[in-house]
């Protein structure tokens, strides 16, 4: 079992810092988790929407091989 420190979003290759994330208003650390598609939303004129989620969240996805880097 992998400790929490090595499965944080941060360290996750679907993590996404991009400045786009932080427009939301949210705190400095949020990113989007690209693992999943997009969450619908109610009425069809409505975008889906990437999770945010914070740098040190975790998720049981996690696996060696979704490790950022490359």
């Amino acid at each position: 079992m992998a400790n929490t420190m090595n499965a944080q979003c941060q360290s996750c290759r679907y993590f996404d810092t991009h400045k786009a994330a932080q427009s939301t208003g949210h705190s400095g650390d949020e990113g989007l988790c690209r693992f999943n598609p997009p969450v619908t939303q109610p009425g069809p004129q409505e975008h889906g929407l990437w999770p945010v989620v914070s740098a040190s969240d975790w998720c049981g996805h996690y696996s060696p091989e979704m490790m950022a880097g490359e």
